[in-house]
């Protein structure tokens, strides 16, 4: 496969869904805090954050699960949460994600760590961990390890994800390294701290820069002391590869014979939570589905560029990498069958001068369309008078148009609930009061629009021309 050949790439991004792989690590919650920094407290130099809104998701080995499920891979995840409500939580989030099987085991007396993070205008403000960082006990590390070797035997690739909070001790790893080596399986390491002695033998270790200058008390200044600082590694250890992402600069793949150094993907950076996660996922991923390193090691790269231009702890999906590779694909959904070119056809003046004010209004335009059913409820048995699939998809071909999104309710209340929109806006036939949602925008941060209608331009009238 060449640099450019998006067609093989494009293929190499489907085949993701048809892996298999195993997450062993350190499970953690992460929270964001969102608000609005109006003023500086009176008490001390420090700002007020007005909390709009509250998030949790897995942290930890947990995002790199989020990561896999996101590619439609299938996934074993075994790691150890405390018997607190943070645990309860973590174990609520792993089981709500689609294509794991999870292996949660509980200590007793163990906190379970949380990071949260206190976010404005898309800026951290500080982050506040709690954590107690110990080994587990004899008898719980026998158990993970008989569950993590039996998983292990299930699929096809397995991430050691190590955040040093105790889940993964030395010998642990070791065993886990040995146990793969025995029965033909690779072996993925997410590394922690300067002594990587119990990670050796594993077929790809994936630091970052700080953390391969830390592991070989070397100043990696330049691709040439990074390639030095990899292949010491490589034969002190027996390591297959490193893979240093080295942020701005990249990425770089070595092994005891070749090298391979990517470019940053990332056009601007948001922030970097979570990145080396989405790397490992999609690396792992890669191989798991028989994709060879270097191509394993190059959708990772783009992967990771992806989620580090996002807000918060973000994961990379199919769609996401298509578009990245080739992004020529957008325009190339404006292509479409003559069926849809006719429905298009009937979108009439209003609808487009009402897209085309809400996405000056905004970085990122969701449409919301009602079901079928709820059109039928809401307006009678002979409406709509084209069906959600046909309505949705001219939509989508608009440029003006990021995503759509069909509910069934009869209001779009529980789509704004999870979506969080900065902006609402409705036709300006309505007023403040009347727009349903508007009360629940405003309350976390957000504001309501009336956009201008074009006279003589209402939906009523089209669906009269339409029977006429």
């Amino acid at each position: 496969m060449t640099e450019h050949d998006d067609g093989d790439l494009i293929a190499a991004i489907h085949s993701l869904a048809r892996a298999s792989v195993l997450v062993v690590g350190d499970l953690m919650l992460d929270r964001y805090v969102y608000g609005r920094v109006e003023r500086v407290s009176p008490e001390a130099p420090v700002p007020i954050l007005s909390v709009t809104r509250e998030i949790s998701m897995p942290g930890g080995a947990g995002n790199v699960v989020r990561n896999l499920t996101a590619l439609e891979a299938a996934t074993a995840f075994v790691s150890v949460v405390g018997d607190d409500q943070e645990g309860s939580d973590l174990t609520a989030l792993i089981g709500g994600q689609p294509n794991v099987e999870p292996w949660l085991l509980v200590e007793n007396g163990r906190a379970t760590t949380v990071k949260t993070r206190y976010i404005a205008a898309g800026q951290h403000l500080i982050r506040a961990d709690r954590e107690l960082i110990t080994a587990l006990p004899a008898k719980l590390g026998e158990r993970l390890l008989k569950i993590a070797s039996d998983a292990m035997a299930a699929t096809s690739v397995t991430v050691l994800s190590d955040y040093r909070k105790g889940v993964l001790a030395p010998d642990l790893a070791r065993a886990l390294i040995a146990n793969a080596a025995a029965i033909g399986r690779k072996v993925v390491v997410d590394p922690k701290g300067s002594d990587w002695s119990h990670y050796a033998g594993a077929d790809v270790i994936t630091p970052n820069r700080r953390e391969l200058a830390a592991a070989t008390g070397l100043d990696l200044d330049d691709e040439p002391s990074i390639v030095a600082a990899a292949r010491g590694l490589i034969a002190k250890f027996g390591f297959g590869a490193v893979l240093c992402t080295r942020a701005e600069d990249g990425m770089s793949l070595i092994t005891a014979t070749t090298e391979r150094h990517y470019p940053a993907e990332a056009s601007e950076v948001y922030d970097v939570s979570g990145a080396g996660d989405t790397v490992v996922a999609v690396l792992a991923a890669g191989l798991a589905a028989g994709l060879s390193l270097e191509v394993a090691a190059r959708l990772s790269n783009i992967a990771g560029g992806l989620v580090v231009g996002k807000v918060g702890t973000a994961v990379a999906r199919p769609n996401d990498l298509i578009d990245a590779v080739k992004p020529a694909s957008g325009a190339l959904r404006k292509v479409v069958t003559r069926q849809v070119a006719a429905e298009a056809a009937e979108l009439h003046p209003g609808h487009i001068h009402l897209l085309e004010q809400c996405r000056a209004a905004c970085d990122r335009l969701i449409v919301g369309i009602n079901a079928d059913n709820s059109v039928r409820r809401l307006k009678g048995a002979s409406r709509p008078v084209q069906p959600e699939a046909a309505r949705a998809a001219v939509l989508a071909s608009l440029a003006s148009v990021d995503l759509v999104v069909i509910y069934e309710e009869d209001t779009p209340l529980e789509v704004l609930d999870v979506i969080r929109p900065d902006v609402l806006v409705k036709g300006a036939d309505y007023t403040h009061d009347t727009v349903v949602g508007a009360r629940e925008v405003e309350s976390w941060g957000g504001k309501v629009m009336l956009a201008n209608l074009l006279a003589g331009h209402s939906t009523t009238a089209t669906v009269q021309r339409l029977r006429g």
